[in-house]
């Protein structure tokens, strides 16, 4: 079985080899860029992750496994041009270093390169895996205009945000441990254990983001708090406290985030308390703590033995619990 990092390096090298020295630069450099950047790489490795679970060959998931980091960066562009971000992993947006034509144009390349990848391998149950990357692709798209519709409504059911966030998030991972099944030569029944195990973990994922945003240690993750709060952003927490809070509570956080929304410290120190006094840590915990369980559930139904699922089952349980506070 191969380590996380061994396959994270096997994906870093691909990607390093690809000839994007091409003309116009003012297209490839911004792929070249955003694509240097790095990251855990999560998703193509898990799409080689999860073909090694069934397979020991898994240079034959590559092709894939790029067409889903492409297209995963691809999304990014776009996302920063719509959140008018000037940062990714610290470094200038490519809309921020060139400017949004440049970046739409260069998103729709990589939109496009992802589908050369997908489809270079006629083999492996092709038009299965086309029609998972394809439904994947739509959904992603649909999780992010749900996502900034939300930018304008004032209030945000659990519900809608936990579909907005499987589309915007889950889906991308489900659909690549799926596809790496696939190409694996995992049963139908199989495949679909992984999908449902990569949508609780990506839940599990997200949910997390929103608390350590609100909880995390400054010193272990190298950013401020609170800067869900200060931007307004709806979150899970946000929506639990709006659900529970009752009369000054519920006056004091409608005032903080729809009347006088300032980005201060002090609107930040009376949303966390507010938070603490409804107990939306725990809620919060114990929800992700619900996804995580749910996707291990279905993940010890996949039908190959311990050994093989230890590298991944590591991987999310040291991923998690590292980040948890």
């Amino acid at each position: 079985m191969y380590s996380y990092k061994t396959l994270q390096e096997l994906v870093n090298r691909k990607i390093d080899q690809e000839d994007l020295a091409k003309e116009p630069k003012q297209l490839y450099e911004p792929i070249k860029y955003i694509l240097s950047l790095g990251g855990k790489r999560i998703r193509p490795v898990f799409v080689l992750m999860a073909c090694n679970l069934f397979t020991d060959n898994v240079e034959k998931a590559i092709n894939a496994a790029l067409a889903l980091e492409i297209f995963h960066n691809f999304t990014l562009l776009h996302d920063d041009i719509m959140d008018n971000s000037s940062l990714r992993r610290k470094k200038p947006t490519v809309h921020t270093k060139w400017n949004s034509n440049v970046a739409i144009l260069s998103g729709d390349a990589m939109s496009i390169i992802a589908y050369e990848y997908i489809t270079r391998d006629k083999k492996n149950n092709f038009f299965e895996i086309i029609d998972v990357f394809n439904k994947t692709a739509l959904q992603v798209c649909d999780g992010q205009q749900y996502d900034m519709g939300f930018e304008t409504e004032k209030m945000v059911s659990e519900s809608d945000y936990l579909k907005m966030i499987e589309l915007k998030t889950a889906v991308l991972i489900a659909a690549s441990l799926k596809i790496g099944a696939i190409i694996g030569g995992a049963s139908q029944e199989d495949a679909e254990l992984l999908y449902s195990f990569g949508i609780n973990i990506g839940l599990a994922f997200q949910i997390q983001d929103d608390f350590l945003d609100v909880y995390g240690d400054t010193k272990v993750f190298g950013k401020q708090t609170g800067n869900d709060i200060r931007t307004n952003k709806k979150t899970y927490l946000l929506i639990k406290a709006f659900e529970l809070a009752k009369d000054n509570d519920y006056e004091e956080l409608y005032k903080k985030f729809f009347v006088d929304n300032k980005p201060t410290e002090e609107k930040v120190n009376k949303v966390v308390n507010i938070y603490n006094k409804l107990g939306i840590k725990e809620i919060a915990k114990k929800t992700i703590l619900e996804y995580f369980n749910e996707a291990f559930n279905n993940f010890e139904k996949v039908s190959v033995n311990k050994e093989r699922k230890k590298e991944l089952s590591f991987f999310i349980k040291n991923r998690l619990i590292s980040r948890d506070n």
